[in-house]
This record gives structure tokens, sequence and C-alpha cells, in this order.
């Protein structure tokens, strides 16, 4: 393995480290990445924000069923657009008909809860029926972040993401701080090391952070009798399929992978967070190449995907 990525041509330097299901680690870092490398998450947060809100559900904060303009005052889609009918389950899974994204998602000095009203404001016209439609896009986790700060009676996300560091003492150096820590964009504004990513992707898969009926709700396929609208494993000529916050990945051009084995959240810069649930491990590419290197960052796992199986199956 050392020698193979040693040897792969790349756009930019990398670390990539796996854990296995008796707990080992295979870890190599290439030129000045480390894992202890503070990187910006791009998407890779999805699934981070998917599990923390979840964990609300399970605390009794949230409900999957609940509704927008439930938790959020003034909210701004009237009660006669078919948009009025998204749940936080469509939120999660990217089918709540929010396709358009305002430029607020993306501004530092904007305030969280006005940008996500805009978000509403912005889309209560599209006539979308939520759970119809996939669309990938940041609009959906702000709304849920909203909901769950207002469920939780707290100030902001920070404060959301502050209990969960102090619950599960994951993510000690990690923050949720693009475009900035006042309008954190849930769906990609993280700064993360690869060491503090694999320990997550760790406890996840262990059940240490959410419990059978939870987890059950995580990896279900949502988008299995949806339209797929827009979605970026299109650049790799593959259709996959979305749970929550986490795509259910298939390596053929039509969806035959049911049920998927592999969960994944890679990022636009190429990190390449992942679970093989068929071969019981996790691992994480950890880089930060330009925007649009998702592929790159696929295409460097699958190179060495054949000697990581090889590895599993080792004994001793």
């Amino acid at each position: 393995m050392n020698n193979q990525l040693t040897q792969i041509s790349t756009d930019t330097d990398f670390s990539f480290a796996v854990e296995r299901e008796d707990g080992r680690r295979y870890s190599y870092q290439r030129g000045s990445s480390r894992m202890q490398t503070l990187y910006e998450s791009a998407s890779t947060s999805k699934l981070v924000s998917a599990v923390i809100i979840l964990r609300l559900v399970e605390q009794g904060y949230l409900k999957l069923e609940d509704r927008p303009q439930e938790r959020i005052s003034n909210w701004p889609i009237a009660s006669n657009s078919p948009l009025a009918a998204m749940n936080l389950a469509n939120l999660l899974s990217f089918t709540s008909g929010l396709t358009d994204e305002p430029l607020c998602i993306n501004a530092g000095f904007m305030n969280f809860e006005s940008c996500v009203n805009t978000i509403a404001s912005t889309n209560s016209n599209n006539q979308i029926v939520p759970g119809t439609e996939f669309y990938y896009a940041s609009t959906h986790l702000q709304v849920a972040g909203l909901m769950a700060i207002k469920a939780r009676g707290v100030a902001s996300w920070q404060e959301i993401f502050s209990e969960f560091k102090q619950q599960t003492g994951l993510f000690k150096n990690a923050s949720y701080d693009l475009p900035s820590l006042n309008n954190p964009r849930l769906a990609g504004g993280m700064h993360w090391s690869g060491e503090e990513y694999l320990d997550f992707l760790s406890a996840l898969k262990k059940g240490r952070l959410l419990n059978a009926a939870s987890m059950t709700q995580l990896l279900t396929d949502r988008t299995a009798n949806a339209k797929l609208v827009y979605s970026p494993a299109a650049a790799l000529g593959e259709v996959w399929h979305y749970g929550f916050g986490s795509w259910h990945e298939c390596q053929s051009s039509s969806f035959n992978c049911a049920p998927a084995t592999r969960i994944s959240s890679p990022g636009a810069y190429g990190a390449y967070p992942y679970w093989d649930r068929n071969k019981s491990y996790v691992g994480i590419l950890a880089r930060q190449g330009d925007l649009g290197t998702f592929t790159k960052g696929v295409a460097v796992e699958r190179a060495i995907r054949p000697k990581v199986e090889a590895w599993l199956a080792c004994l001793g």
C-alpha cells in the first residue's frame, strides 16, 4: 500500500487511513499532508451534520416528521404551496424541493436565520412536491440546522456542535467556520483533520453515536422513488442514491446496488470519507485539491482499494 500510494499520480498531497473490524489502522501521509492537517470540509460535513441532527431526534428534541413552519417563526412559504409539506426527513435527504441556492449561503457577514428565510423565499414558488425530486444542494441542511437550533432552544449551530463535541469527545479541533462562525454552511463549512474524521466514522460504525433505530433511519435509501435531478456522481458516469447526509454508492450507470453497502460523503476538494458495510471497515482520504476535484479523490481510493481489501483479509 505504501508503494502504490507513493507512486500514484495526484494533483495534491493527501493523507489516507483505514480502520478495520478489529480496530487496527493503516495510515499513509504524502508530502506535506498529515492526518492532523486541518482541511476545508466541502461536502464531507454533510454526514456529520446529519448525524448531529439525528442525535437530537433520538434525544426527543425533534421528529423526522417535523415541518419547518412548526419550528421556525415567520416561515415564508405559504400553507397552500406544495413545499409546505416538506419535513425534516426531506431536508436530511435533499428531497425537500429547495433547489435554488441564494448567495447568502456563502456570505460570512449574513445572519444564519435570515439566510434560511431567504432560502425559503427564493424557492417558494417552484411547485416541487417534497419527496419526489433529489437535488444536491446546501439549502436543505441550512433549514434543518435552524430547526435543530430552535428545537434545542439555543442561539446558534455553534452551541449544537459544542454539545456534540462534549457528549462524544469527537472533532476536538474541528469547527463549522465557513463562510463564518455566525453563518456556517452545514453542508460544506467545516474544518477537520483526517484523524478526527476517521475517529468519527469509527464511532458511527460501532454504534456509539446513534442507536439501532436511528442508524436504520440514517442508512435507509431515501431516493429509491425520487427523480435524481442533480447529482455530482454523474461526473463519474454512475448513479448513486442518497440517505440522510450520505451517498449510497453504486459503480454502475444505473442503480443496481440495492441495498448499497458503501456509504460515503465525498467533498468537492477530493476528500473522501466512507464506510464499507460489506467489508466492515471505514476510511478517509484527507486532501484539499482544487474545487471540483471530487473524482480525483475517489480515483485514488479506488486505485488502492484492492490492496486495502487484501490487508483486511490478513490475520494476525
